[in-house]
């Protein structure tokens, strides 16, 4: 009676507790304690992750009727227990039981596996490009739908960081690169004629692509909601590979179609922007950021003249507007 039941806790009370335990890895569990895949913010990420997610409840169930049957076994035929052992070499009804049940689970994994590879391989009507050039050690970004804009991107340096805007060390950059939500998103990726291999990879967007001097590759993605997202540069690439980072802001069509209108005319001013009045990455980091006023970001502000004198010519210091894009 005692071994039917520890065969029976076995084989049906610990599955049970595996699988539970496995049910909980999911976002909650990657939000509270780190635990599992980054929250997916596009489609083919989701589709990763539902894929991962039923390769671990496979694998656990392998592992636990493994461990269970050795634990049989031990607790079964030892020499106590089983003194005068068995002479039996073969069972054909055992071997092929042990042949085509692995063949059925691998069927069962390269079925959704083929789904998942084509399904995040195709692109499927682009609505926009998005150029990415890797450099040592930063990122050049063009948007050849959009006017040609183009800008380059760095990190930013860890006393320079400022956390009431939002920024994080080691993943923010001076220029974002903003994107519109709910629009399908081609990426080209590629490195400099004289450079080396660099990798855009974006963990929340399911994306990871090399970056190969004169050769283009290309991704596609789809980003669902509005926010902040990060990532960094995944290939070997020399001394300053990890200040490679990338820095993404997801925005609304219309903001996105507003700040490339002005990004058309001026990059840096667009960049200063977009981060006075939709910094999504304030909005994260739960840090209320008041918009600033279109004309207090465009324009330095210029010295109201006393009343009868006459207007004199005001003249900003070159050194000065460029500091005040920047911030």
């Amino acid at each position: 009676m005692k071994k039917s039941f520890f065969v029976r806790v076995l084989s049906g009370g610990l599955p049970a507790l595996g699988f539970a335990f496995f049910a909980m890895t999911g976002p909650a569990m990657a939000e509270t304690f780190g635990i599992g895949l980054p929250v997916s913010a596009t489609d083919s990420a989701q589709r990763i992750n539902d894929f991962h997610d039923m390769l671990l409840v496979i694998i656990t169930g392998i592992v636990i009727f493994v461990l269970a049957l050795l634990l049989y076994v031990i607790a079964r035929f030892n020499a106590k227990a089983n003194p005068v052992p068995s002479k039996t070499t073969h069972n054909v009804m055992l071997e092929i039981v042990w042949t085509i049940i692995p063949v059925v689970i691998l069927i069962i994994i390269a079925v959704p596996s083929f789904q998942l590879l084509y399904k995040n391989e195709r692109i499927e009507n682009p609505e926009m490009t998005l150029k990415i050039t890797g450099a040592q050690w930063y990122w050049i970004y063009d948007y050849p739908d959009h006017g040609d804009i183009n800008f380059t991107s760095y990190m930013i340096p860890n006393d320079k960081i400022d956390t009431a805007k939002g920024e994080k060390r080691l993943l923010s950059t001076d220029n974002k690169v903003v994107l519109p939500v709910g629009v399908t998103i081609q990426a080209l990726v590629t490195s400099g004629p004289t450079d080396v291999i660099h990798s855009w990879a974006m963990p929340r967007f399911g994306i990871k692509t090399d970056a190969v001097p004169g050769r283009i590759n290309h991704t596609w993605f789809r980003i669902n909601k509005p926010g902040a997202y990060y990532g960094q540069c995944s290939e070997l690439c020399g001394k300053d590979h990890s200040y490679m980072p990338i820095e993404v802001w997801a925005v609304e069509k219309p903001v996105f179609e507003e700040w490339a209108a002005m990004a058309k005319e001026d990059a840096d001013k667009a960049q200063a922007w977009i981060q006075a009045n939709h910094n999504p990455a304030a909005k994260v980091a739960g840090v209320a950021v008041p918009p600033a006023p279109a004309s207090e970001v465009a324009e330095p502000s210029v010295p109201e003249e006393p009343a009868g004198a006459e207007p004199e010519t005001q003249t900003v210091p070159e050194g000065e507007t460029s500091k005040g894009s920047d911030e």
